[in-house]
């Protein structure tokens, strides 16, 4: 589906598409996916990776971030390791939120007519889920998840988004809170910028040459109102 082009008059500074990462990004669930992914390997009796490898695979598709997470279950448990973790995440999924200060962010950048999209580990059925929320109505223009796609650091999310809405790569940028976020950036040829309140330590972003590391939603939104 082609998207009718932003007017001259109205096009943002610099970059027409932003495409967003979801948990640890927009939605506040990086702990909450952590501890599922836990319990999942412990309810197939694998062993229990600490609090750092649980966070590090968030991002990616599922049944990869599970199999990196437990490389000691084996491949025939794959399908019970994530119908647990499906289990646990969904007896959880309403305890977590968007972020404070993201609503006010994401209106902004409508306003300014950016176009704005979600690249994402999830499935479709989950950000689906995600996305029915009134508050997130028509927010976005529109999404790639790993299942239909391919699973970060694969680029092929944002070339499918970016041709979707007939944008170059220096006219996206990819925000996201872990290197498989700024890895897929740098492989589309696309600039990023990263957030420290996700779930991968930001001394690992420097080497991936984003062009900001935010701290907070609050920074991460004056940075889009000043440079994108």
């Amino acid at each position: 589906m082609q998207h009718p082009p932003i007017p001259e008059n109205c096009r943002p500074r610099l970059f027409d598409l932003i495409a967003f990462d979801w948990d640890g990004t927009l939605f506040d669930s990086t702990s909450i996916i952590a501890r599922c992914i836990q319990y999942a390997v412990r309810d197939v009796g694998g062993v229990v990776p600490s609090d750092r490898d649980a966070s590090y695979v968030i991002g990616l598709g599922l049944m990869q971030a599970l199999a990196h997470a437990a490389p000691d279950v084996p491949k025939d448990k794959y399908p019970e390791l994530g119908a647990r973790y499906r289990y646990h995440y969904l007896a959880r999924q309403n305890d977590i939120n968007l972020f404070a200060g993201v609503l006010p962010m994401l209106t902004d950048l409508k306003s300014r007519q950016h176009w704005l999209t979600v690249a994402t580990g999830k499935t479709r059925l989950g950000l689906n889920d995600a996305l029915q929320t009134v508050e997130l109505k028509g927010m976005f223009n529109g999404s790639r998840t790993a299942d239909e796609t391919a699973s970060k650091p694969h680029p092929r999310m944002l070339q499918e988004l970016m041709s979707e809405f007939g944008v170059k790569p220096e006219r996206t940028l990819m925000i996201g809170d872990t290197t498989h976020d700024l890895q897929m950036a740098l492989n589309a040829g696309c600039p990023s910028v990263a957030v420290s309140y996700g779930a991968h330590e930001p001394d690992s972003f420097g080497v991936l040459n984003p062009r900001f590391v935010a701290h907070s939603v609050s920074e991460l939104h004056k940075w889009l109102l000043a440079n994108a």
